[in-house]
């Protein structure tokens, strides 16, 4: 019996299979924030994918925490009810539950879109604006300085997780992963290296794991009882000095499970422009048992796990509870459907798709359950 194909239970969400969409961020959206038709086509494209959830990418909280000018926002109602709309377009091809991932790029804002060079604006360019973050630190040295939040621009920043959490569900999404990973603002908090802050949101662990549990414990107030949030970490800065790394991140697991969090998705990197990472299979694997080993709460692990065999085997040794997969998914969005060919196991389809079962392999294909 494949541990992959297997349900899991995100607090109140159930998944049919434990193959996970991590979210990719697209860099498509409109001057606005809103969705466009490219997300209408990458949306339903994983819907009929086959896998048990799909995270959409990075969505803003507010403008200035956007990465660039194209990313996704949920700061506003319009941009709540475009998505409420595309949700309900999709729910009609397919059962597969949507998450949205919240987030704020903090000092890793106001950049250029990957494909023309990815550097930072600065403020005073049409497409730029001023970056925040916990210390005037910059991310790339010879960036322009953040600015450093006050006590109450960080509640304002909280307030606006809030209610961006608060349209997440009017909208229709069934979770919501909180981004505190890949250097934004909500990992800058957590690490030494980016926040030199003196008040009570830096300094000691407790302190700099402040704004992240707020962050959360506001989060949960805010959505139904049940209502499953989930946590993205970086496991480790990858650097030599004294940084975020493991056994911080296991501490804050710990303090996020007596919270109520759905599940902790690890992955690694992102605050350092000096990092140096061991990138191979598995690489962040291990990261993801290092903090299974020490919770109860499901974790979900990320990162070059590319092979249907390779995420099987992650979870008949008990390293993980549920497989995220982002690149491999853009470049094969049928991937789960190899999967459960190549495990020996049955997928649930549109009936659409039956016709095309490959010849040879029985039994592989059926139509989506429907409640």
């Amino acid at each position: 019996m494949s541990e992959l194909f297997q349900s899991i239970a995100f607090d109140s969400l159930t998944l049919e299979n434990k193959i996970i969409i991590a979210p990719m961020c697209q860099y498509t959206a409109t001057e606005t924030g809103k969705l466009s038709y490219w997300h209408e086509q990458q949306w339903a494209s994983y819907a009929l994918s086959g896998a048990g959830m799909c995270i959409i990418e990075a969505t803003a909280v507010n403008p200035a925490g956007r990465i660039s000018y194209a990313d996704l926002g949920l700061w506003n109602d319009g941009q709540g009810e475009a998505m409420k709309e595309l949700l309900h377009k999709i729910s009609a091809l397919s059962p597969m539950p949507f998450a949205i991932q919240l987030a704020h790029a903090g000092r890793k804002a106001s950049t250029e879109v990957p494909w023309k060079g990815r550097g930072q604006i600065k403020a005073e360019d049409v497409l730029g604006w001023e970056t925040v973050a916990p210390s005037p630190i910059p991310f790339v040295s010879d960036d322009v300085a953040p600015h450093e939040l006050s006590i109450k621009e960080i509640k304002a920043i909280q307030q606006d997780f809030v209610d961006a959490a608060k349209r997440a569900v009017d909208a229709g999404f069934a979770l919501i992963e909180l981004h505190a990973a890949h250097g934004y603002l909500l990992h800058q908090f957590l690490s030494p290296l980016s926040n030199h802050r003196t008040d009570e949101y830096g300094g000691s662990l407790e302190n700099r794991m402040r704004m992240v549990l707020e962050t959360f414990q506001a989060i949960k107030n805010a959505v139904p009882d049940y209502f499953p949030v989930g946590v993205r970490v970086s496991a480790t800065d990858w650097m030599q000095v004294e940084s975020w790394d493991v056994e911080s991140t296991v501490q804050l697991s710990q303090v996020l499970e007596q919270l109520g969090v759905a599940y902790i998705h690890v992955s690694s990197g992102g605050l350092h422009e000096y990092q140096v990472i061991d990138v191979k299979e598995n690489y962040q694997v291990p990261f993801a048992q290092h903090v299974k080993d020490a919770i109860k709460t499901p974790v979900i692990a990320v990162g070059l796990i590319t092979a249907p065999q390779q995420a099987e085997d992650i979870l008949q040794k008990h390293q993980a509870d549920a497989i995220a997969l982002g690149r491999v998914m853009q470049y094969n969005p049928r991937w789960p459907w190899h999967a459960a060919a190549s495990l020996g196991v049955e997928i649930h389809i549109a009936p659409q798709y039956l016709r095309c079962q490959p010849h040879g392999v029985k039994d592989l294909f059926q139509p989506f359950r429907t409640s």
